[in-house]
């Protein structure tokens, strides 16, 4: 018991901070850092292969988190529509999401470092979703509400704050990207889950 405990232990540290590997380098500082970094995509055997793996937190005091952080950023914005990205669909399995935040004046963009869903309420509302990373796929989903989420800024400081209505709903797709899920396959898993039916909520 005590062995599988110190493996538990770990394990969880490896998914913890480390230092960025050589690999990962090469990806956020390839071509013009001020330029978009390309967006992966589920029909390429290699990017499918990042895209449904899980993600390791990341240094926020790491200069080379500040230039992913910039080059998602422009990776979103280079998109017709898009309204959130996560690091494994620019090629990093790393903690970092962008999510544009409905619920502020003037909707915003905004980054979260190693985020973190602390509560999820059971109430769920059914809306649709699509994916910068599944071409041509589109369905519809159950999401929590509400959400409590805590995460890092990069001057590694810590935040906790509460979202709800459609914010919640790209706060919960994203994070799903840090775990290798992607909504082609909870869509399968979904069939055998059962949910409260709740109002549908309105892009």
């Amino acid at each position: 018991m005590k062995k599988l405990s110190l493996l538990l232990l770990v394990c969880m540290g490896l998914l913890k901070s480390q230092k960025l590997t050589r690999n990962e380098l090469s990806i956020i500082n390839q071509g013009n850092p001020d330029t978009a970094l390309p967006i992966y995509q589920v029909n390429d055997p290699q990017q499918a292969k990042t895209l449904l793996s899980l993600s390791s937190e990341i240094d926020p005091n790491d200069p080379h988190t500040e230039t992913l952080v910039k080059r998602m950023k422009l990776s979103l914005l280079s998109t017709d529509g898009g309204v959130g990205i996560a690091a494994p669909q620019v090629g990093v399995n790393r903690k970092i999401i962008w999510v544009q935040r409905f619920d502020k004046e003037g909707k915003p963009l905004e980054y979260f470092i190693n985020p973190v869903i602390l509560w999820s309420s059971n109430l769920k509302n059914l809306g649709p979703e699509g994916d910068l990373s599944i071409p041509d796929f589109r369905d519809v989903f159950y999401r929590s509400k509400v959400i409590q989420l805590e995460y890092s800024d990069l001057k590694g400081n810590k935040h906790r704050e509460i979202v709800e209505g459609f914010t919640a709903v790209i706060f919960q797709h994203e994070i799903d990207h840090l775990f290798g899920i992607l909504i082609s396959d909870k869509k399968e898993k979904e069939k055998n889950d059962v949910y409260n039916k709740v109002d549908a909520y309105i892009k």
